[in-house]
């Protein structure tokens, strides 16, 4: 890949600056289109749905500052990137437990675990590739967050609570529990690549985060609106 040179403006030959370009348009076109759609959402739906267009509007004022940066300097802040996720991540998982209540109500407690164990996650990478600890403890923390809240929708409480699920609401589980698997992957791999191959790989790993966040906020935010859809 080329090098990356700072300029004003974004460049058509900056494939990284244009996948900045593309996400931070289409986290604000998920934003609008949810606050449109908001009449055609079952009630119990409003509030979870409403979380969603938080967190593309979180992501839309986040990647602007990260999509400027990188034009003008050709870096991407970490800090922005973890500010990004700290805020979205839980918001997204929590999800789950409003996939579980909207048909029998749920314990609270399983809420709380895998907003924790999201946290504990990206804590966990933020303070390795922040050099506030080693690499190495830092990658075992955001695995060992990341495996629990996996344990937790697919064994844990919640997993066992959506075996009683049918139809759409199992559908839009199964779906939504596959895109933190498959989806959420990225984050430790990237983190990985960014420690192992440094600035060198820079472009890439942005790439890789900016499309994996496409999936992870925007189709998981259109699955569950098509679960809330009256």
């Amino acid at each position: 890949m080329a090098t990356k040179t700072p300029s004003d403006f974004l460049q058509a030959s900056d494939i990284t600056g244009i996948t900045f370009w593309l996400i931070s348009m289409a986290v604000l076109g998920m934003a609008v289109f949810l606050f449109l759609e908001r009449k055609a959402i079952k009630n119990f739906w409003r509030k979870p749905i409403t979380l969603l267009f938080v967190v593309s509007c979180i992501s839309f004022a986040h990647y602007l500052y990260l999509r400027q940066s990188w034009v003008s300097t050709g870096s991407a802040p970490v800090l922005f990137r973890y500010i990004d996720w700290f805020l979205t991540a839980p918001i997204l998982i929590a999800q789950f437990y409003f996939i579980l209540s909207s048909t029998k109500r749920t314990s609270a407690a399983i809420l709380w675990r895998l907003v924790g164990g999201t946290f504990v996650m990206f804590f966990g990478q933020f303070l390795g590739e922040s050099g506030y600890i080693n690499i190495n403890p830092a990658f075992i923390i955001g695995m060992s967050g990341w495996i629990f809240v996996l344990y937790e929708i697919f064994a844990g409480e919640a997993g066992k609570e959506a075996s009683r699920l049918s139809g759409d609401s199992a559908t839009c589980y199964m779906l939504c529990k596959w895109i933190v698997t498959v989806g959420w992957a990225v984050y430790p791999l990237g983190y990985l690549l960014a420690n192992m191959a440094g600035s060198t790989a820079e472009d890439s790993i942005n790439i890789i985060y900016n499309l994996s966040d496409f999936v992870n906020k925007i189709l998981f935010s259109f699955i569950v609106y098509k679960k809330a859809e009256i």
